[in-house]
C-alpha cells in the first residue's frame, strides 16, 4: 500500500509523511498536510490482513513478542519490573524513530466528532480504536479526546501535536476531567462495537447487570486458556479462583462508566498544559479500572490524579484493596501478547484480589 496517496485520498488533501516507528502490525508516521496541519497516521502493515487474527483455535496461542521491561512498578506487590520502551502498555504506544516522545495529541471538533470529508467508519482495529475515541469524545467535558481525522481498515489519522512533561496543575486537571468522563453512564456494561486492546479481541457484548460478573465473564475468562501455558497450573487456579469469588470481590455496585480501558501511563498524553486521551479500548465499564491501571506501570502525580478525582467523585469504600482486581485483565493481556515474564505478576495480582 502507498500510504502517503492512501492518507492523502481519505483527507482529499495531499501530504507528505515521515515514517517514525512501528508498534505491533502497524508502522507510525508524522504527516502535514498542503494546508497546514500536523497529523499522525497509523498504517497496517502490507502483509497485516484488514482484520488482525487473534487466538489460534487449535493450540490457544496468540502472536507476541518478547517480554517487555520497563523500569516501572505498579501496586502489584512483588511485581517485576519491565523495560520495553512503551513502559509497559498495550494498545499501540511506541518508541520513536527520531527520538520524539509525542505521537497522538489532538483537538476535538466542534461537536467531538470528526474534522474533514475523508473521515470513515473504519473496521478491525483502527475502526474499534476510533469507535471508542467518538464514543469517548461525545461525553467529553474536558478536551481530554483528540478527534478522529479519517479512518478505514487500512489506516487511522489523527491531529498531532508535541509532548511536555506533567504539571502537578495538569495533573489535578486531568483527574477533575477523567471523573466527569467516568460521570456519563451508558446503559450497559460493553460497547456497541466489536473491541481491541492491542492486536486481541476485546468483547464488547452490551450487558446488563453488576459489573463483577461481566468482568470475569467479558475481561478475564477469555483471555485464561492462551495465557495458561505461561502462568502454569497454579496461575490458572488463582484466575479461576478469582473468577469463581468475583461476586464477593468486586465491592459495591456501581453504574457503568464511559472508561478508557487501557489508561497506562504512556496513552495518557500530556500536551499544552492539560492531559489528552490516547489509544482505547473504551468501553461502558468499572471507573476503578481506569484508576487502577494508571498505578500498574505509574503515572506522573498519580497522588494528585486520584485527590482531585476522589474530590470531584469520591470513590467506592475498600476501592484501594480492589486495585489488583482490576489489573488482572490487563496483565493476563501482557502475558498473552509477550509471555511468560508477566505471570508473577499476575499471579501476586491474583493473591493480593483474594486477600482483599
Amino acid at each position: 500500500m502507498d500510504v502517503t496517496a492512501h492518507v492523502a485520498d481519505l483527507l482529499r488533501a495531499s501530504v507528505a509523511l515521515r515514517r517514525i516507528g512501528h508498534s505491533h502490525a502497524w508502522s507510525l508516521y508524522r504527516g502535514e498536510t498542503a494546508d497546514g496541519r500536523a497529523v499522525f497516521v497509523k498504517a497496517l502493515d502490507d502483509d497485516a490482513p484488514d482484520d488482525i487474527p487473534d487466538v489460534d483455535a487449535q493450540d490457544h496461542r496468540i502472536p507476541g513478542g518478547n517480554a517487555p521491561d520497563d523500569g516501572e512498578t505498579g501496586e502489584v506487590p512483588g511485581g517485576n519490573a519491565l523495560d520495553d520502551g512503551e513502559t509497559g502498555g498495550v494498545s499501540g504506544g511506541s518508541a520513536l524513530d527520531d527520538g520524539s516522545t509525542g505521537i497522538i495529541p489532538g483537538h476535538n471538533a466542534p461537536d467531538g466528532g470528526a474534522i474533514g470529508p475523508g473521515v470513515g467508519e473504519g473496521s478491525g482495529v483502527f475502526g474499534a480504536e476510533a469507535a471508542g475515541l467518538r464514543w469517548l469524545a461525545a461525553a467529553d467535558p474536558g478536551g481530554l479526546v483528540p478527534a478522529v481525522l479519517a479512518v478505514d481498515a487500512r489506516v487511522l489519522v489523527l491531529p498531532w501535536l508535541p509532548s511536555e512533561s506533567a504539571s502537578q496543575d495538569a495533573a489535578e486537571r486531568f483527574g477533575r476531567d477523567l471523573a466527569a468522563l467516568h460521570a456519563a453512564t451508558p446503559d450497559h456494561f460493553g460497547a456497541p462495537w466489536p473491541g481491541r486492546i492491542a492486536t486481541l479481541p476485546l468483547d464488547n457484548t452490551p450487558t446488563a447487570g453488576e459489573w463483577g460478573p461481566w468482568y470475569a465473564e467479558r475481561r478475564l475468562a477469555p483471555y485464561l486458556p492462551a495465557a495458561a501455558p505461561h502462568l502454569g497450573r497454579d496461575g490458572v487456579r488463582l484466575i479461576e479462583t478469582v473468577i469463581d469469588r468475583i461476586g464477593t470481590l468486586a465491592g459495591p455496585a456501581e453504574l457503568p462508566s464511559r472508561i478508557h480501558g487501557d489508561l497506562w501511563s504512556g496513552n495518557v498524553h500530556w500536551t499544552d498544559g492539560h492531559a489528552m486521551l490516547i489509544d482505547p479500548a473504551a468501553h461502558g465499564g468499572h471507573r476503578e479500572t481506569d484508576l487502577a491501571m494508571l498505578a500498574l506501570f505509574g503515572a506522573p502525580h498519580l497522588d494528585r490524579i486520584r485527590a482531585a478525582y476522589d474530590e470531584y467523585a469520591p470513590l467506592g469504600e475498600g476501592w484501594r484493596q480492589r486495585i489488583p482486581l482490576h489489573q488482572l485483565h490487563p496483565l493476563l493481556i501482557h502475558v498473552v501478547l509477550f509471555g511468560g515474564a508477566y505471570s508473577a505478576m499476575t499471579a501476586d495480582a491474583a493473591v493480593a484480589a483474594l486477600a482483599a
